[in-house]
C-alpha cells in the first residue's frame, strides 16, 4: 500500500477537524482509529498510508487531495466531469448543517465602484454568520448606511468540491449586514472566536443574517 508523508497532511487533518467542531475521540469514532494514532498523525511528520488517508478524509468529509494539499496551486473543476451528474435543491436547515462548521465564505454586494465578491473567514454564531473586516475599509465605507435601522441586503456563499467524485454542493445566504458597534453587542460577537486569515487590525465585526437560504448539491446518479 502506498504512503504519504506526514508534517503538513498531519497539520490540515487536525485543522480540518477543528473546522468540524470533532475532538481526536469523535473523529477516531468516524473513522475506525484509536485517539492516539490520530495525534501521532497531526502531530508527526510519519509516512501516512492511503486506506489510512481515505478513512480520515471520509470521516472529516473531505478528500484525500485536500489532505494532501495537492491541490492548492489548481483552480477547482480543472478536471473533466466523469458521467451523468445531477442537481438537486437542499433545504434550509441541511444548508445551515453544512456551512455551521465555519471556514471560508465569499461575500458579495454591489458597492459604490460596482459589483464586488471578497473571500472571509466566517463563524456560524447565534444563527448568523459573523466575520471580521478593517475598520474604514472597503466593506466598512461600502456597507455603512449612516442610518440606523437601514442596513444594506448582500449575498453569501459557501461551498465544497470534491473533484475526486466529482460531487459537491454550494449554499447561498442573503441577508442584512449589520455592522456591530453597540457595545453589548460586541461582547456577545467575540464569543464566536472567529479570526481572519488577512493581516492587520480587523476589528470591526459584521453580522449577515440568514432571511433567505438556498443550496443545491452535485452528485452521480
Amino acid at each position: 500500500m502506498s504512503q504519504h508523508t506526514g508534517g503538513d497532511t498531519g497539520r490540515r487533518i487536525a485543522h480540518r477537524r477543528h473546522d468540524l467542531g470533532l475532538t481526536r475521540e469523535e473523529l477516531g469514532e468516524r473513522a475506525g482509529m484509536a485517539p492516539g494514532y490520530i495525534q501521532y498523525v497531526e502531530e508527526s511528520t510519519t509516512s501516512i498510508t492511503t486506506g489510512d488517508l481515505l478513512r480520515l478524509a471520509s470521516a472529516l468529509e473531505t478528500t484525500v487531495d485536500e489532505l494532501l494539499g495537492g491541490r492548492t496551486q489548481e483552480p477547482p473543476g480543472a478536471s473533466a466531469p466523469v458521467g451523468r451528474r445531477t442537481l438537486t435543491d437542499i433545504d434550509r436547515d441541511e444548508c445551515l448543517r453544512l456551512i455551521a462548521p465555519g471556514g471560508i465564505g465569499r461575500i458579495a454586494w454591489y458597492g459604490l465602484s460596482g459589483p464586488v465578491v471578497l473571500p472571509v473567514n466566517y463563524r456560524l454564531h447565534d444563527g448568523a454568520i459573523v466575520f471580521r473586516t478593517q475598520e474604514g475599509g472597503l466593506m466598512d465605507q461600502d456597507l455603512r448606511t449612516g442610518i440606523e435601522g437601514v442596513e444594506i441586503k448582500v449575498g453569501f456563499e459557501v461551498d465544497r468540491i470534491d473533484e475526486t467524485n466529482h460531487e459537491g454542493w454550494s449554499v447561498l445566504v442573503q441577508g442584512p449586514a449589520h455592522l456591530v458597534t453597540d457595545p453589548e453587542e460586541i461582547a456577545k460577537v467575540t464569543e464566536a472566536d472567529v479570526q481572519p486569515w488577512a493581516g492587520g487590525p480587523r476589528d470591526l465585526y459584521l453580522r449577515i443574517t440568514p432571511y433567505q437560504v438556498t443550496g443545491r448539491r452535485i452528485q452521480g446518479i
